[in-house]
């Protein structure tokens, strides 16, 4: 499960050491980790990372199949998480150093910078090749985050980018090693810790409210 840490001004949430799927329990975990993020005062930002093989491999599919009656508040809470992160009011870095694919991707488009691992591991979208659309939610999501034509071959092709073709694509902001990428997105998360605050918060609002509007519609989330 999701653990919260903090170094100095920094905030370091660790999403765990599996799949870190979007498990409604590691959903309520991440949720909690942010509240506590938040409510904190003074100087701060948030770097989330991993631990082992994975960053995330995004939605819970074996929990969502056995659960199908909750299909619709399960992506609701999916989405929320998505605008939480995407305007919490400091700055906000993923620690990619492993498989980042799917709504984990999503989520890491979130964030306001990103950090991904040289050598090995993919950031992938793999909707078009397991048949899963995305959501209006999503989609609005990713083309906010993504130049037209990186979105575009990310979202039709399912392309699977190493960290250098990432930062290539303009994915993520630096390609790093495997050592470094942790303490690189550290790093860029201690330089904007003087940011936090109401103004911060209301810029993001205001940058992505179409975006924002989006994923937090609940009357239709499945479009």
């Amino acid at each position: 499960m999701p653990t919260l840490d903090r170094h100095d001004n920094v905030f370091v949430l660790d999403l765990g050491d599996g799949e870190n799927r979007f498990h409604p329990d590691w959903l309520t975990a991440v949720s909690a980790a942010l509240d506590e993020v938040e409510k904190a005062e003074g100087p701060r930002a948030l770097v989330t990372a991993a631990t082992g093989k994975f960053y995330s491999n995004g939605l819970d599919l074996d929990w969502l199949f056995a659960h199908a009656d909750q299909h619709q508040d399960y992506v609701v809470s999916v989405h929320e998480l998505f605008a939480r992160m995407l305007s919490l009011p400091l700055v906000t870095v993923a620690a990619l150093q492993g498989h980042t694919f799917a709504a984990g991707a999503m989520f890491s488009l979130a964030h306001d910078f990103r950090v991904m691992r040289a050598d090995r591991g993919y950031w992938c979208l793999p909707e078009a090749d397991i048949n899963i659309p995305f959501t209006p939610g999503m989609a609005a999501l990713i083309q906010s985050r993504l130049a037209p034509q990186t979105a575009h071959e990310a979202m039709l092709t399912a392309r699977r980018y190493g960290g250098n073709d990432a930062a290539t694509a303009g994915i993520v902001d630096q390609a790093v090693g495997e050592d470094a990428v942790r303490s690189a997105a550290i790093d860029i998360a201690q330089a904007q810790v003087n940011k936090a605050g109401d103004t911060l918060g209301t810029i993001k609002a205001r940058m992505y409210a179409p975006t924002l509007a989006t994923l937090r519609d609940t009357t239709s989330p499945l479009g």
